[in-house]
């Protein structure tokens, strides 16, 4: 069963270009380790909320959009692979991130749902 692994982050909205550019160059190492798909979604109709938001979640300034992406991968196993094989490896490619890492919070996650 298909397996997900989920991020969330905040990119300066005059960096937008630069960060598809960046997730564009990024996408050959995770397709080599086994993904099947990459996605990144730019925030349009994210409303603040009045506890939680994912301005908050990401701590995005005035000039930030939050970005919801994903990776899906065939099964776990494939994903904790090639998480552990690409921490080893150099990137220089995904080296100059348009955003601030420290930021973005991420997780792997199990479908109990797909409807299509």
């Amino acid at each position: 069963m298909s397996y997900y692994s989920g991020f969330v982050l905040a990119v300066p909205v005059d960096k937008r270009d630069e960060y598809a550019d960046h997730a564009t160059r990024a996408w050959p190492a995770f397709k080599r380790h086994g993904a099947l798909r990459l996605v990144e979604c730019w925030g349009e109709d994210v409303p603040h909320g009045k506890r939680t938001d994912f301005y908050r979640a990401t701590e995005a300034t005035g000039d930030e959009v939050p970005v919801l992406s994903w990776i899906e991968w065939p099964d776990r196993a494939t994903a904790d692979a090639a998480w552990a094989a690409m921490m080893t490896e150099d990137h220089p490619d995904m080296a100059d991130m348009p955003f601030d890492g420290a930021r973005m919070f991420w997780g792997g996650f199990a479908p109990i749902v797909d409807l299509r």
